[in-house]
């Protein structure tokens, strides 16, 4: 599954559903819902019975075709209560991708339920019961928490195995990123993003011939997210920018250097580091891309150890 899929898949997967209303950590700007989260299974499950239709086995677990069908079928009703047309060519490709992806979804949920399993990590049905009394009081009682289930297609028995699902994957965000540190080495830097490598050029040798940066990048800079405070991209630490090759090119500056024309998937950028803090804490934002990146590597260590097979 390519990378940018399976981050967004696993912060579905924390998500805690609460009562009538699930919270989305689909990223802002995209309309597409996300693939729903898997209903758990128990790490100790017993052999299928013969014949009972499979759609994955992750180190000897089942995962049973119907439960996929219904995961995929959740997905695809929530594409059209969004307003897209399956049937169209872009509602096509969604499907196509849909399979795939929501699978992918629920062979990660086992994995990190038999994580959990080894590491005698539980949930406990006095946790479950105090947060669904908390959701169903919050629903506005057990009469509209009773209709909404219906109108999900869902019964209690599946709210009740979600949720369990999701506040094991939250444990286990908890227990897998608890080291990672609260403060960090930090740049505080600006750039300037170009389409054209010639282009590039022609703004460094202004900057080097004495121009003003911030005016420059308000002028030129193809980054609208900076561009209007000069390029100015704050303070961050390694490990968090989407352009690896910027973060490595600003970390090898002192404050004042600017750097040459660094090339990324973006286009073409011109760094400036105006500060360097050896050990500053951590924004909210930054600590939270840190926690992701760690969990991410650990969940792709069990992606790289599992014995997984496909049916379909």
């Amino acid at each position: 599954m390519p990378k940018a899929i399976r981050m967004l898949l696993i912060a579905i997967l924390v998500t805690v559903v609460t009562g009538c209303r699930t919270t989305s950590t689909t990223p802002s700007g995209s309309d597409v819902p996300p693939p729903p989260t898997p209903t758990a299974t128990t790490p100790a499950q017993p052999t299928p019975t013969p014949g009972e239709p499979l759609a994955a086995m992750v180190n000897g677990q089942p995962i049973y075709l119907a439960d996929y069908q219904k995961m995929l079928a959740e997905y695809e009703a929530a594409l059209i209560s969004r307003g897209f047309d399956l049937d169209t060519e872009e509602g096509q490709q969604m499907l196509a991708q849909a399979g795939r992806q929501v699978l992918d979804v629920m062979i990660e949920q086992v994995l990190i339920e038999q994580a959990a399993a080894r590491e005698n990590v539980v949930v406990t049905d006095g946790e479950l019961d105090a947060i669904i009394q908390r959701d169903i009081e919050e629903g506005g009682g057990p009469e509209k928490f009773a209709a909404w289930l219906q109108a999900n297609g869902w019964t209690e028995a599946d709210y009740r195995e979600r949720l369990r699902s999701q506040l094991l994957t939250s444990k286990m965000l908890e227990r897998v990123t608890s080291s990672v540190p609260t403060t960090a080495e930090q740049v505080h830097a600006r750039h300037i993003l170009l389409a054209a490598e010639a282009e590039a050029q022609s703004v460094l040798q202004q900057l080097l011939n004495g121009a003003d940066f911030a005016a420059l990048a308000q002028q030129y800079s193809l980054d609208e997210a900076t561009k209007v405070n000069g390029g100015d991209m704050g303070f961050f630490p390694r490990g968090i920018l989407l352009a690896p090759e910027v973060e490595e090119a600003a970390f090898a500056l002192q404050p004042g250097q600017i750097s040459g024309v660094v090339a990324s998937q973006f286009g073409y950028h011109i760094i400036q580091v105006l500060e360097r803090v050896p050990d500053r804490p951590l924004s909210e934002d930054a600590l939270g891309a840190l926690r992701d990146r760690a969990f991410r590597q650990w969940v792709d260590e069990l992606w790289a150890a599992a014995t997984i097979e496909r049916y379909l």
